[in-house]
């Protein structure tokens, strides 16, 4: 069965950083574009960012320069490197992968995922 399971979150102070992990199991995730997406308390789940197959990298405004997104294909992973956190990035994150890769506008689209993890809580204290 497919599986994404991410790990990583926890409570942090502002100006600090976390390393977020989406491990990926039971096929291959090497054909897929890989994202994340977060849901704070109250709104609606929202990009984060995203990695294509060719290794481009998406982010929303909010969090780039900020944010790093990687992948490693040999272990069936990718990572969300967070750093200069601050309150506003407190929300569960979610990783998330589109098979065969995404286009455009697709990229950024949480219908167009077919594969979701369960998410992993980070908590930003000011």
């Amino acid at each position: 069965q497919e599986q994404l399971v991410e790990s990583g979150g926890g409570l942090v102070q502002a100006g600090g950083s976390l390393r977020l992990s989406c491990a990926a199991s039971g096929r291959t995730f090497s054909n897929s574009a890989l994202a994340w997406f977060r849901q704070a308390p109250g709104k609606e789940r929202e990009f984060a960012a995203a990695i294509t197959l060719r290794g481009n990298q998406l982010y929303a405004e909010s969090v780039k320069g900020r944010f790093t997104i990687s992948r490693d294909n040999t272990r069936n992973t990718a990572f969300l490197q967070m750093d200069s956190l601050k309150p506003e990035d407190t929300a569960v994150y979610y990783c998330a992968a589109q098979m065969w890769g995404c286009r455009g506008g697709g990229c950024y689209a949480s219908s167009e995922y077919n594969y979701w993890g369960e998410g992993t809580q980070v908590t930003v204290s000011s």
